[in-house]
């Protein structure tokens, strides 16, 4: 499915990948089938009085690039070698191809009141409703803290991935990511 497609260190985009994307109105986008989603959820978020604002969204390869090399360099600035800084570099940022942001389906959504990209981000009302229900609306919080070993992803706690209501509740339900939920799935149809 296309809301399905893996994306993480160990599998890239496939090369020829293109995604339709809907333009949203404040410079952000997001694949053309996930924003009804998208748009049910942030209202319903506004709704309850909350602010949440996307910060990040669909990335063109060129920007993944920027963003990855600049991480390594900040690593370095802190001391880390070459090689080191790329290693640390790879938990934070992903490396262009594999980085959900060039799937169209992954958001940043932070609190309007606390902008920073940092575990306290978990703690804004805004990320408690969302962490609660988002999955109501087809998106997960994809890099869970006690999953980093699964995704190769350090805990992001504005960090969602659009799979689809069906999966995003079962996923919720069973607290699980999307990793184990797509191997779950080839396990099934093997028994089938």
């Amino acid at each position: 499915m296309w809301n399905h497609i893996l994306v993480n260190p160990w599998n890239k985009l496939p090369e020829n990948f293109t995604v339709d994307l809907q333009q949203l109105d404040d410079g952000q986008a997001i694949d053309k089938r996930a924003y009804p989603d998208l748009q049910a959820m942030m209202d319903d978020a506004h709704a309850q009085g909350l602010s949440p604002m996307i910060c990040s969204s669909y990335r063109a390869p060129e920007k993944q690039e920027y963003l990855f090399d600049d991480k390594i360099r900040r690593c370095e600035e802190q001391g880390y070698s070459k090689d080191e800084a790329c290693k640390v570099a790879a938990t934070w940022v992903a490396l262009p191809g594999t980085s959900e942001h060039q799937t169209g389906l992954a958001l940043d959504i932070v609190s309007s009141n606390n902008q920073t990209l940092e575990k306290e981000q978990e703690n804004t009302p805004e990320q408690q409703w969302l962490i609660n229900n988002s999955y109501k609306y087809g998106f997960i919080l994809r890099y869970p803290s006690d999953k980093s070993n699964i995704t190769g992803i350090s805990y992001e706690p504005w960090h969602y991935r659009y799979v689809g209501r069906e999966a995003a509740k079962i996923i919720h339900d069973r607290g699980i990511c999307l990793e184990e939920y797509l191997d779950s799935l080839k396990s099934v149809s093997k028994q089938n």
